[in-house]
């Protein structure tokens, strides 16, 4: 990166900002990792005063706000990782001070903010990345490799879950995911956009139809429960997703390994064992995560030939992009919203197919 480190910042530091995107992505865990090259996160704010102590013992600096942190010159760009209601607000300051901004999905909770986010990017030639890390996971690249190089044969369908069980407490059934579906954190917007994104992915292909239908309520939060999700790509292929928050699948070690998908091909059948989650695959999580391919009586197993963690490629990527000014504008993040929302639309009429544009 031409010897000069990209300075991040950190806009919300909750659970999966200070375990995930700072200890992990940022490499602030120097037990498990090494400092990333060219990228340095200096410092995080939240909302809740509370998380002082925790951005601190990471030796990083506490800014008392947002506006603080966009004000300060010696930040290259921001990772928002706020509440879904405020990515698209905290994102347009940010741009609009000049900072490059990774965001977590959804970038807004409507298209028409997505759009304008999109279009604020490009006008000021700044960087602008969605959160979208399970694409980089090793063994989903190893699973679209083998579909484009035809090892399953004809792919004619694929399924993708992410069921598990939140909500059933009152804490978390008073969270901003159970409980305002505005900003779209129930199971389609929470965890149904990283299978859809992810069907794309491994299909090649863009979705062009959805078609869902919101499953049975269980439990007593506003969000849906879960929902069934039909879909069919730009080459034909149809598909579906399974997303809930009402299943309690078992274990911990159960719920993290059925968090994957199959594909099924006229040749061999190729089935994911926890790659759709926040893993990447390193020996001290708490499952292996694996791809099973099974056809023709034979069954193999295959496990990752590296592991490059998730959330440190999201992160590379996007610094590499302000360095070689071949910068991404989020237009892969608009798209996504545009799928959840049309998802949402046809679960609320009943499960009416929708096209997308």
């Amino acid at each position: 990166m031409n010897g000069k480190k990209i300075r991040y910042a950190i806009v919300g530091f909750g659970g999966i900002a200070e375990n995930r995107l700072a200890k992990e992505g940022f490499a602030c865990d120097r037990k498990r990792f090494r400092p990333l090259p060219g990228v340095e996160l200096v410092g995080a704010t939240d909302i809740r005063i509370s998380r002082q102590d925790a951005v601190e013992r990471l030796k990083l600096k506490w800014y008392e706000s947002p506006e603080a942190v966009f004000a300060d010159r010696t930040i290259d760009a921001v990772f928002i990782a706020s509440d879904n209601s405020t990515h698209f607000l905290l994102s347009k300051k940010a741009l609009a001070a000049g900072k490059h901004v990774i965001v977590e999905k959804p970038m807004a909770t409507s298209l028409a903010g997505a759009r304008k986010l999109a279009a604020l990017a490009a006008e000021k030639n700044l960087a602008l990345a969605v959160d979208h890390m399970m694409v980089h996971n090793t063994l989903n690249r190893k699973a679209r490799e083998l579909v484009a190089r035809g090892d399953l044969g004809e792919v004619n369908d694929l399924c993708l879950h992410m069921e598990f069980f939140y909500g059933s407490t009152p804490e978390e059934a008073s969270s901003w995911r159970c409980a305002d579906p505005a900003q779209l954190g129930g199971p389609i917007g929470d965890v149904g956009s990283h299978c859809l994104y992810m069907a794309e992915f491994l299909t090649g292909s863009i979705i062009k139809t959805i078609a869902a239908v919101f499953t049975p309520r269980t439990l007593n939060i506003r969000a849906e429960n879960g929902a069934f999700i039909r879909f069919r790509t730009e080459n034909g292929l149809s598909g579906s997703a399974r997303v809930s928050f009402n299943d309690p699948r078992g274990s911990l070690e159960s719920t993290l390994l059925n968090l994957g998908f199959e594909i099924y091909g006229t040749k061999k059948t190729l089935r994911a064992y926890g790659t759709l989650f926040q893993l990447s695959g390193h020996p001290d999580e708490p499952v292996k995560l694996r791809l099973d391919v099974e056809g023709s009586g034979a069954a193999e197993t295959l496990s990752p030939d590296y592991v490059e963690n998730i959330y440190q490629k999201v992160i590379l990527d996007h610094a590499a992009s302000i360095c070689a000014k071949k910068r991404p504008t989020g237009e892969d993040g608009v798209h996504n919203l545009r799928l959840v929302l049309a998802a949402y639309k046809s679960a609320a009429s009943g499960g009416r197919e929708i096209q997308l544009k």
